[in-house]
């Protein structure tokens, strides 16, 4: 449908907590799920990266998640059910502030419970890098940013200082 503006670090809408996607709702919520597809690829166009992307990114204060990982998933009330004792220090991007990466923990494994489109509650279960996904997009609809969640204070590094030091 269209591609939205996408909001940027520092944006108070971004830390707002989002409001459950009701069943009435779904036919509402399709254009908006084309937006965040639509906005999406054009990131990734632009950008080079992108997986998913959460409604608050573009001032859509409910609880969904667009991610296409080979083909298309919509999220709605996603909620992490089970997470692994085991965690890892991952470097985590954002669209909302592409130009940093910020090392962050997250549990290696999840389960993850949403309802789909078609209103079936479907069971995630996810590890590694879709985990840490998961996690960063959840963390949109509940006002937290990857920012928020820094290993320390040293945990903050921009996208071209880390392929410099990378190469060395």
């Amino acid at each position: 449908m269209a591609i939205r503006e996408i909001l940027q670090l520092g944006n108070p809408d971004l830390y707002d907590i989002s409001l459950e996607v009701e069943k009435d709702e779904l036919d509402l919520i399709r254009d908006i799920v084309s937006d965040l597809e639509d906005t999406m690829f054009d990131f990734r166009e632009k950008y080079g990266a992108g997986r998913a992307i959460a409604a608050p990114q573009i001032g859509v204060r409910k609880r969904m998640v667009y991610m296409n990982t080979g083909q298309p998933v919509v999220l709605l009330n996603p909620e992490i059910t089970k997470k692994s004792v085991e965690t890892v220090d991952v470097w985590d991007d954002c669209m909302s502030f592409p130009e940093i990466l910020v090392k962050v923990r997250r549990h290696r494994s999840i389960t993850v419970s949403y309802m789909d489109l078609e209103w079936k509650e479907i069971l995630l279960e996810a590890e590694d890098d879709l985990a840490e996904l998961l996690q960063h997009e959840i963390d949109h609809l509940d006002g937290i940013l990857a920012v928020m969640r820094a290993a320390d204070e040293h945990s903050f590094i921009t996208r071209s200082e880390r392929w410099r030091v990378k190469g060395k």
